[in-house]
């Protein structure tokens, strides 16, 4: 199976940036059925889940600067869920 991070999709028109992210979403999940032909994947929700998971965080504790209560706060997850997250992904320093 073709994993999603070695699948490089097109990169996003000015025009698309305003786009709902479900749009970039639904976009990147099609050219990925489209690059497996007539192979079908296994296990794609956790694969998509993965995938997202870890930018999601990186870019969210950038963003905070490294404080974990306010990542934990614009996820909407608990301080511990996030923790959990981080040691997973290797994020905790």
């Amino acid at each position: 199976m073709t994993e999603f991070s070695s699948y490089h999709s097109q990169p996003i028109a000015a025009s698309d940036a305003q786009a709902p992210l479900r749009v970039h979403v639904e976009r990147v999940v099609r050219e990925y059925f489209a690059t497996l032909g007539d192979e079908l994947p296994t296990d794609l929700y956790d694969l998509i889940l993965r995938e997202i998971e870890l930018p999601l965080l990186t870019v969210t504790l950038e963003q905070t600067r490294g404080n974990q209560t306010k990542c934990a706060q614009i996820l909407g997850l608990n301080r511990g869920t996030l923790r959990k997250k981080l040691k997973t992904y290797h994020l905790m320093s």
